[in-house]
């Protein structure tokens, strides 16, 4: 027997290691999978959902906010014969807002209405509280409103670059040249014939943002069109007249070298407000162009015309004598000189003493199918082919008797 000390060893069953699964752990994973592509399908087409619906929104209320120094679409230039400027293109910057990142309309109105002069308060706040994407605040800011709106530092509004159509003669040759509107486009005069031939197409393709364009030169002489301007306008003040007008053409071409009517308008402001706000009628009626726009009676004028009728027809010679010495019945009306000579005329004298009796005899030879196919080879019965918008269409009887020629 040992008396000594013994370590003691234990005995202990041996441990195992080993992993459980559950037996559908596949099918698990499957599903986690099949749940991570829905989310990023349901992701993938909510954003193309929002791309289709920018597709369809309004480009304007859109694309105006992106891009605050892109220009509108420009127009040409339009000179005189000479090269003299009429009318072009200034830029300048217009004021937008984004509604949905307005966070106090009535503030942003304060500051602006501190910056911009008969600002609308009512109708600004309706905007900025629209919760839009894009309004227009102000269109054509001059620079130093565009400055003193900067240092307001207000967030979600913005400046976008614009083209401002300028006229350096103002009134000189408004009816010829005509205006545009807001944006630019064409409303009356050349301005809109320029559209109409195909300008406003190309606008709305998006093809004339900084394009140069070719000026477009017209017939007319600016110093020959101040001067024939300020005659009319002189006319028109010394002889208390409702209006005036004059035209000046080349006899050799039948350019137009100044037409002026009066009263007339300043086409870098075609429209005036009045206190009340309303708009001046009366400096609207300045945009009627007399010259072109109105028909006249042509009065004794016209007896030029019937006598060289008569000659072109051969039923009359400048020796040729009329009986002008008593009143004559003509479709039973009584035809009489205002101071009659009551005696024959020779068709010189017809034409001298402005005889209605003569006239009329002369007319009366040449018969009513002769006289309208007269008067249409002349154009005086058709409208005038021009590139003057808005030209007017003479007036006829619309049934030819004795008495309407």
């Amino acid at each position: 027997m040992s008396c000594g000390s013994a370590a003691a060893i234990t005995s202990a069953p041996a441990r195992t290691e080993f992993s459980w699964a559950p037996p559908n752990a596949e099918l698990i994973l499957k599903h986690r999978l099949a749940i991570i592509i829905a989310g990023f399908a349901v992701i993938y087409l909510a954003t193309f959902a929002r791309l289709v619906q920018y597709g369809l929104s309004d480009p304007i209320a859109l694309a105006s906010i992106g891009d605050s120094t892109a220009a509108v679409a420009s127009r040409p230039d339009i000179v005189d014969r000479n090269g003299q400027l009429l009318a072009t293109d200034l830029r300048t910057m217009s004021l937008y807002a984004e509604p949905r990142r307005i966070v106090d309309a009535d503030e942003v109105v304060e500051k602006l209405a501190t910056v911009i002069p008969n600002l609308d308060w009512s109708d600004t706040h309706k905007k900025l509280r629209s919760g839009s994407a894009f309004q227009w605040l102000r269109r054509q800011l001059t620079p130093r409103q565009q400055s003193d709106i900067l240092a307001l530092g207000i967030p979600g509004i913005g400046f976008r670059a614009e083209n401002r159509r300028f006229y350096p003669g103002g009134p000189t040759a408004s009816h010829i040249l005509g205006h545009v509107n807001i944006d630019n486009q064409g409303l009356a005069g050349m301005e809109r014939y320029i559209d109409q031939q195909g300008l406003a197409d190309l606008r709305a393709a998006g093809l004339t943002g900084d394009v140069p364009l070719e000026p477009v030169k017209l017939s007319i002489d600016l110093r020959v069109q101040h001067i024939v301007r300020e005659v009319a306008a002189r006319a028109m003040k010394d002889y208390q007249a409702e209006a005036a007008g004059a035209v000046v053409l080349d006899m050799e071409t039948g350019e137009v070298l100044a037409m002026a009517s009066v009263p007339d308008y300043d086409p870098n402001q075609p429209s005036r407000t009045l206190s009340d706000g309303s708009i001046d009628k009366e400096y609207e009626k300045g945009w009627f162009n007399r010259i072109s726009n109105a028909t006249f009676e042509m009065g004794s004028t016209f007896k030029s015309f019937t006598l060289a009728m008569g000659l072109d027809a051969e039923k009359i010679t400048l020796d040729s004598v009329v009986d002008a010495s008593r009143p004559i019945r003509m479709g039973g009306f009584t035809i009489k000189d205002f101071k009659g000579k009551n005696r024959p005329l020779s068709i010189l004298e017809v034409f001298q003493y402005s005889s209605n009796i003569g006239t009329a005899a002369v007319a009366d030879m040449v018969g009513i199918e002769g006289h309208q196919e007269f008067l249409t080879r002349l154009g005086l019965l058709s409208k005038m082919e021009t590139e003057m918008p808005g030209v007017a269409t003479p007036t006829q009887p619309r049934t030819w008797k004795r008495s309407t020629r």
